[in-house]
């Protein structure tokens, strides 16, 4: 990839990436799981709502993620045999602002922003991620969401947005490094807006997909970190002479 001090716009996935979204999801799912009593684990859970969550961002794009959450929901209680009631799908929706940070994720944000614009690409609705702000404390200079575009990654439109907003401000797209764990949601469409890229890669140390659906189509990134912390680490490397 090019040199990390060549870059001087930092787009951000933000639930996976800074934000626990399968900690977040994890606590409402298996508080489920246990009063229905089934026996599954937190990953099995996962698994089994991610498609769903898919399937219902491709179905009703223009949804707010509350709704999206909470149908979702739904169809994986009936894909599991067990109804879920609209106190707990609305338990889900209702949750976004109480997921957690990852522990790295205000400090390396704080650094990258020194050094970088920050900006947000991000499927949520707009009062969910200014409660997950509250975790991350930083300065984003632009947000984009889905309920700003009318749709969910990986479909184009926040890609596009973004293609706007640099031509705006009349910055080249090359200026640009794509920062995302999700392979599906993030690092397929970034290979399709030719978008250099790097994997956070949160689940380094989990075997398979948790929350996050296998890609079908081709992606790619240019560098891969373990942690927000570990890539923020490698930027001030670069700019205080270390290379990328």
């Amino acid at each position: 990839m090019k040199d990390l001090t060549d870059y001087s716009v930092l787009t951000f996935d933000c639930y996976g990436t800074l934000i626990d979204w399968e900690a977040g999801l994890s606590a409402v799912l298996t508080g489920w799981a246990r009063e229905h009593t089934r026996e599954m684990s937190p990953e099995d859970l996962l698994q089994a709502y991610s498609a769903q969550e898919a399937a219902v961002m491709r179905e009703h794009p223009t949804w707010l993620y509350p709704e999206v959450l909470a149908e979702a929901f739904r169809r994986t209680g009936e894909d599991l045999g067990v109804t879920v009631s609209e106190q707990w799908a609305r338990r889900l929706g209702a949750s976004v602002p109480q997921w957690p940070a990852f522990p790295d994720s205000a400090e390396a944000l704080a650094a990258l922003g020194r050094r970088y614009d920050l900006v947000i690409l991000s499927n949520v609705h707009r009062a969910g991620f200014t409660g997950s702000n509250t975790h991350l404390r930083a300065d984003f200079t632009t947000v984009i969401t889905a309920e700003d575009v009318g749709a969910y990654k990986p479909a184009a439109p926040h890609f596009e947005a973004l293609e706007s907003w640099l031509a705006e401000r009349g910055t080249p797209r090359s200026d640009v490094l794509h920062v995302a764990q999700s392979l599906f949601h993030d690092h397929v469409p970034a290979r399709r807006h030719a978008l250099d890229s790097v994997w956070i890669n949160r689940r380094h140390a989990q075997p398979g997909w948790g929350a996050t659906p296998e890609p079908a189509e081709p992606w790619s990134y240019d560098a891969e970190f373990r942690s927000m912390q570990e890539f923020a680490d490698a930027v001030e490397a670069a700019f205080d002479g270390g290379g990328s």
